[in-house]
């Protein structure tokens, strides 16, 4: 839990020459692990953050929590009321609130443990990318249990992140995301549409427009596994199985809907590539059977490894796509 200690502000700690970083925190009922993710914040090489926190209406101590380390981290730490429509409408709040600003952004999660180079290995990256390109930093896992203890990794994904990808999966959580002001931007000029998550439309958003995308195969957060988790791993042959029941329940199909509806009233942001391959897509899944899996192939999209592969051209033969 939160010691009474005064934590000076990051210009007096190494800092001049850190690029500023705004640490996008949506919290609901997170009073269990809260404390400790802050403490890993603070332990973070780069020192040069701001914390930003859009509280979705907890009921329990978290707002006390926040409260106690405002006192000690002063303007370091910032807490805005969120709009209460769900963790993806949460994290978007922040990106479109234009009160906040920095060089570099990353997405926090409440009940995770950051290793203290995370933003430094980010930003290590990120700063070597054109600043008027949207740029997305995102990375594998180390998992670990409610308590901690390590429990493996999440997947190594090893094909190449792109909007053929994107438009059919998310590689990467939003616990492990930071981008730079232009993906911010970007996202705020795509509107508000109704997504599936906040990670998965980054990702779509940076790949179709024209941005560069690195996926970190050495993790940098512990994410924790628990029964609260919103999404939880994918690693295990469990949950692959369970994705591949989804693709046949038509959860795969809804999501699908969801987000080519999003990208569709943004289509002008995209590049031509990126609208070739989304009409190609969109046209496929309205066709016959044989149509929707040509077409699928014709797009030339494709998800990480062989089962998903596999529940993607299953969807495309079922109509589930």
């Amino acid at each position: 839990m939160h010691s009474c200690v005064s934590y000076p502000p990051p210009e007096n700690i190494q800092a001049a020459n850190q690029q500023p970083v705004a640490v996008l925190l949506a919290t609901y009922n997170g009073e269990r692990y809260l404390a400790e993710q802050i403490e890993s914040l603070l332990s973070q090489t780069h020192r040069n953050w701001t914390l930003y926190v859009s509280d979705d209406g907890s009921c329990d101590s978290t707002l006390d929590i926040l409260e106690r380390y405002r006192v000690d981290m002063g303007s370091r730490l910032h807490i805005f009321q969120g709009p209460k429509r769900g963790f993806a409408a949460n994290f978007l709040s922040m990106i479109a609130d234009d009160a906040i600003t920095a060089d570099y952004f990353a997405f926090c999660d409440q009940d995770d443990l950051w290793h203290p180079d995370k933003l430094e290995r980010a930003i290590a990256w990120l700063k070597l990318q054109p600043s008027n390109r949207p740029v997305l930093y995102c990375s594998r896992t180390r998992l670990v249990s409610e308590h901690g203890d390590p429990l493996g990794f999440s997947p190594l994904f090893r094909k190449p992140p792109s909007f053929r990808n994107a438009i059919v999966q998310s590689i990467a959580g939003g616990n492990t995301m930071v981008f730079n002001a232009a993906l911010k931007n970007l996202v705020s000029e795509s509107g508000n549409p109704a997504i599936v998550s906040h990670d998965w439309w980054l990702y779509m958003l940076a790949s179709g427009c024209n941005g560069k995308i690195f996926y970190d195969p050495t993790p940098a957060v512990d994410y924790r596994q628990h029964n609260a988790n919103l999404i939880g791993s994918n690693v295990s042959l469990k949950s692959r199985l369970k994705r591949l029941r989804n693709v046949l329940s038509g959860h795969f199909l809804a999501w699908n809907e969801i987000n080519l509806e999003a990208l569709e009233g943004c289509k002008h942001l995209l590049s031509d590539e990126s609208r070739q391959t989304l009409e190609c897509f969109s046209n496929a899944r309205r066709t016959h059977t044989l149509g929707r899996v040509s077409g699928t192939l014709r797009s030339g999209i494709y998800r990480q490894g062989r089962l998903e592969s596999l529940a993607l051209f299953t969807a495309a033969l079922l109509r589930k796509v």
